[in-house]
């Protein structure tokens, strides 16, 4: 073999190799690269990623280390260094999907596409349960909630007092963003209730002599009184009648609230005693504010009410949560009697 043949034989030699070693070389940084920005890395143990306000990289590698959302924590990170996550990391509340890779997950957080919230409340009793549910679906904390709702300044501009401005949330479902704040919340639930008291409801509240939260306040006696939707219209007839007569409304949904104990059963003279302004057998007309959020049911059969001459009502005796209505006060009587007689054979004294 001639020197030239040696050396073009070494030369292919030196070639393939090094071929091949740059399609191992090649073949390590494409899997690599991969593997960083494209093979799927969630668990599916998690279904949202939560970034709070103000929260940073360590906050979120926190976050996926607490609910175990990624497989690889590792090559997240530095998929995050690459893509400059730090610098564009959004708050919010986003999606996992099954498959999801780092860069998508990546490109997500740094654009803010969030997953809305989709709120659906309704016959919730007091402020303080509205806002614990807001907390356990929203990012600020029940507190911050309260905060809004008591602020005087904020209800006032609005056209509410602390002890009215519950009425201002129509139950329905609403799509939000998760980091909403408390006072974009507010805001929204305003443009809701503006919305929900059109032309139509207002005149009819006027035909009545009642303002809309006036409505409301009596629309969640009635909720508190109605097991059946279609009691509703009936009841709001009969208290309606009570307040153009001047009769006290006595609601017995009224004392409970006063005595803050929703356990009750049966109303007792000792919890008439009770010195509040929402107790309707001791103070006429309708209490200072809701004592629940009620239903845009109530409300309508409000609007809607029956026109009857009821003044009087009692749960019936079979406890199927209807109820016995009276026009006089010895129908009523009867009525009550039977429902007292039913009491006391099931032993239910409080």
């Amino acid at each position: 073999m001639t020197n030239e043949k040696k050396s073009m034989k070494t030369s292919v030699k030196i070639l393939l190799v090094g071929l091949l070693a740059i399609l191992i070389v090649g073949g390590y940084f494409g899997i690599k690269f991969y593997t960083v920005y494209f093979a799927p890395n969630t668990t599916g143990k998690a279904k949202y990623l939560y970034v709070r306000t103000g929260s940073n990289l360590d906050g979120l590698f926190e976050e996926i280390r607490r609910n175990d959302a990624l497989t690889e924590i590792g090559t997240f990170s530095q998929a995050a260094a690459k893509m400059d996550l730090a610098r564009a990391l959004k708050p919010g509340r986003y999606k996992l999907t099954k498959g999801m890779n780092n860069r998508s997950i990546i490109n997500m957080l740094k654009s803010g596409n969030q997953d809305p919230v989709k709120l659906k409340f309704q016959n919730l009793r007091k402020k303080e349960n509205f806002a614990g549910y807001l907390s356990n679906n929203l990012e600020p904390d029940s507190l911050t909630f309260m905060s809004v709702l008591d602020s005087a300044a904020l209800i006032e501009k609005y056209g509410f007092n602390k002890d009215n401005s519950y009425v201002m949330f129509i139950p329905n479902t609403y799509e939000m963003y998760w980091n909403v704040t408390a006072l974009e919340f507010f805001d929204r639930m305003h443009t809701e209730y503006e919305k929900f008291w059109n032309s139509e409801r207002k005149q009819k509240a006027a035909a009545l002599n009642l303002t809309p939260i006036q409505v409301s306040i009596l629309a969640s006696i009635v909720d508190s009184e109605a097991l059946y939707d279609k009691e509703m219209p009936i009841i709001a007839g009969l208290y309606l009648n009570r307040l153009n007569k001047g009769i006290l409304l006595q609601a017995d949904p009224t004392v409970i609230f006063a005595n803050d104990d929703f356990t009750v059963k049966r109303v007792t003279n000792s919890l008439l005693k009770v010195q509040s302004k929402y107790n309707t057998y001791k103070y006429a007309g309708l209490p200072p504010g809701p004592i629940m959020m009620p239903s845009i049911n109530a409300i309508d059969a409000v609007l809607n009410r029956e026109q009857n001459n009821y003044i009087y009502m009692c749960a019936k005796e079979d406890f199927s949560g209807y109820h016995n209505f009276a026009v006089t006060v010895q129908e009523h009587e009867l009525n009550a009697k039977k429902y007292r007689e039913a009491l006391n054979k099931r032993n239910i004294f409080k």
